[in-house]
């Protein structure tokens, strides 16, 4: 069966209907990048979020949680980089539910109806004068178009190297829907239900109730299944946004187009999380490990999860070193049940064990495919119908540079 939704290379955040974005520089970063951004819908959207499980939660996750247990509906999403506003006590949950106020005022919207998120240095205090300057003046930069899209996301950038965005757009009751997603990652990249900061929009009719459902079945899948560094941030946070002005009849489990909505928006999470680990700090190629044969699929996806998020794995594929001993015993170690008498392992096509031996292979084969930017790392278990996909990336000296060096 082909994809029921079609690929949309250049669209943003902004494309669905309704949807304003915007960014600007108020004087957070060092440099004149920007560093206040904002997602603005015209109508009352429904809305959806998942959250980091770090017990150390920054205060914009807090204003946030507090803004949706309202009633589950935004108008605006205000975002800061250069300084995460995490354990920064009370001080720090004060000036997010400032920020909250404040461009709430200047979009004559309720507060509740306003998120924050903060990305950037952990516990420093805002230098909330420029903040408060800065969303005075975010409303006339916002834009529908593609240059608003690109403003937010140059706003929401720490480490990054480059932006990340997806867009997708199907037939849904004969009307165009349009799913869109945004998101910043690097480093401090282990989610456990969210992960560094994701925006998604779309212009279908759907309940909050069923959006927060499937933004955290898609995240399990996605986000959930990215590794930078085995860190998980304070501030990591997925928020999803529905403005209905698609035309369509609301989205349900039952609806003839439910199936070909969820692929689209899966496929927005999925793309936006391949793009965080193939970012990672100081990195220089995307590793995906595919698991198969395993007992379910949870246990497939922890041991695809503890292969990638190997420092002797990432090691070994940041020197084209084609040493199956570091993914085997990743395997070993994943905390599921394996039969170690039947695990198959390839590199992209080259097999390397087959029923937990090892195959004589093109030694100068494996060194030039291991070379390349990306690297597939196939994992078969021989054992059931279990399957699951994870993504990183290699780990290099300019990640010990990066990190060595984070605050200065």
């Amino acid at each position: 069966m082909g994809k029921t939704y079609e690929i949309v290379p250049e669209g943003g955040i902004t494309a669905p209907k309704g949807f304003k974005a915007g960014g600007l520089h108020c004087g957070l970063k060092k440099t004149d990048r920007h560093d206040l951004g904002a997602i603005v819908c015209e109508v009352p959207a429904a809305a959806a979020a998942v959250y980091t499980t770090n017990l150390f939660q920054a205060a914009p996750l807090q204003v946030t949680r507090e803004s949706l247990a309202e009633e589950s509906v935004l108008r605006a999403v205000l975002v800061n980089s250069g300084n995460a506003n995490a354990c920064t006590g009370k001080q720090g949950e004060e000036d997010a539910r400032t920020m909250r106020a404040e461009l709430a005022e200047a979009l004559g919207v309720p507060k509740h109806q306003v998120a924050v998120a903060s990305t950037g240095v952990i516990g420093e205090l805002l230098k909330m004068d420029r903040v408060s300057s800065g969303i005075a003046q975010l409303p006339a930069k916002l834009r529908g178009d593609a240059q608003g899209s690109d403003d937010f996301c140059q706003a929401i950038l720490t480490t990054d190297l480059v932006k990340k965005t997806a867009c997708v757009r199907l037939d849904v009751d004969g009307k165009t829907v349009t799913i869109a997603g945004a998101a910043k990652g690097s480093g401090m990249i282990h989610p456990n239900m969210a992960t560094m900061l994701g925006f998604i929009t779309t212009d279908a009719a759907i309940s909050a109730a069923l959006l927060q459902e499937l933004l955290r079945e898609a995240t399990d899948v996605t986000f959930n299944m990215i590794t930078v560094d085995g860190d998980t941030s304070t501030n990591d946070m997925v928020i999803a946004m529905a403005s209905g002005l698609a035309g369509n009849r609301e989205l349900s489990r039952d609806h003839a187009d439910w199936t070909a909505f969820a692929d689209g928006f899966r496929y927005v999470c999925r793309e936006l999380a391949k793009a965080i680990a193939r970012d990672g700090e100081g990195a220089t190629k995307l590793i995906e490990t595919t698991v198969t044969g395993a007992e379910s699929d949870e246990a497939a996806r922890a041991i695809a999860k503890t292969i990638i998020g190997s420092s002797l794995v990432k090691s070994a594929m940041f020197g084209a070193d084609a040493n199956w001993g570091r993914i085997i015993a990743a395997a070993g170690r994943a905390g599921v049940p394996l039969n170690v008498h039947t695990v198959d392992i390839r590199l992209g096509d080259i097999s390397v064990l087959e029923q937990s031996r090892p195959v004589m292979f093109d030694e100068e084969a494996a060194l030039e495919y291991l070379k390349g930017d990306t690297v597939a790392i196939h994992v078969d278990l021989n054992m059931g119908s279990g399957r699951a996909v994870a993504w990183g990336c290699d780990l290099t000296y300019d990640y010990v540079r990066i990190n060595a060096a984070y605050r200065t």
